[in-house]
């Protein structure tokens, strides 16, 4: 059976001016004298790997190793460099608090937007409110505009919508550590649910106890490259005895003139 993730030498760099422009005149101007140079930061360098249906990964590494780079390529947020990234199959993503929210609208309202942003009618999200509220476990508080809403009860309402349908692929980005522990065994129980079903899932998370609990594999990141891809287990006390000393670089960066772009 052919892969339903797979990512072949996979390279993505973020291209930032080392001059400060306070305006746009002021940019137009370094621009027009060929004064532009940039630094190249390589977030994911040749990242390649692939993913069944069905199978739970985990993705771990320090702040800045690229795993949040990697889970927006997988989305499709984030274009590759260099290299290639095919998905077989829908996918529902949770990579931030409050992504596809509108602060200003209800718990509800957002149900709505952010369920026709994942691609569902109407009708769909109407048939699977109800679920999506009980499951969020808000309550009457469904009503309140979101902006009065705390980082976790975010979570908790962006993971009901994204799971209120079974995916191909879920994509999660440090999303269970947010909710308090109840809200944490229901959403294992979801992942666990969904597995049973098919679904293939990615968890990126600073946890090891969930990477333990919901993952048979996991990725090791670090300076944008694999450094392991094995059992939970293994990765993780390899990750652990890992020590790191001193400021370590987020990428690889290199300095590049508007020609080598």
């Amino acid at each position: 059976m052919s892969p339903i993730i797979r990512l072949d030498g996979v390279s993505l760099r973020y291209r930032l001016a080392k001059q400060r422009a306070h305006s746009l005149k002021e940019y137009a101007i370094h621009w027009m004298k060929g004064g532009l140079v940039y630094e190249d930061l390589w977030a994911l360098r040749d990242v390649s790997f692939e993913v069944g249906r069905g199978e739970s990964v985990g993705v771990v590494g320090r702040n800045g190793a690229g795993k949040s780079t990697l889970l927006k390529v997988l989305c499709g947020v984030l274009e590759p460099t260099r290299g290639s990234a095919r998905l077989a199959g829908r996918v529902a993503p949770i990579l931030a608090l409050g992504a596809g929210f509108d602060h200003e609208l209800t718990g509800l309202e957002n149900v709505y937007l952010n369920a026709l942003l994942l691609g569902r009618s109407r009708r769909e999200i109407a048939a699977r409110a109800g679920h999506i509220v009980e499951f969020s476990g808000l309550g009457d508080l469904i009503r309140a505009p979101i902006r009065s809403y705390s980082a976790g009860m975010i979570v908790r309402l962006g993971f009901a919508v994204a799971t209120a349908w079974r995916a191909d692929i879920l994509v999660l980005d440090e999303v269970l550590g947010v909710g308090d522990a109840a809200f944490v065994k229901r959403c294992e129980a979801r992942l666990a649910e969904l597995r049973r079903d098919g679904a293939t899932v990615v968890l990126a998370s600073h946890v090891p106890d969930e990477i333990l609990a919901n993952c048979d594999r996991c990725l090791w990141l670090e300076a944008g490259r694999i450094a392991a891809d094995g059992e939970p287990r293994a990765v993780l006390d390899a990750y652990a005895s890992t020590r790191f000393d001193g400021v370590v670089s987020a990428g690889v960066v290199e300095t590049a003139s508007p020609s080598s772009a």
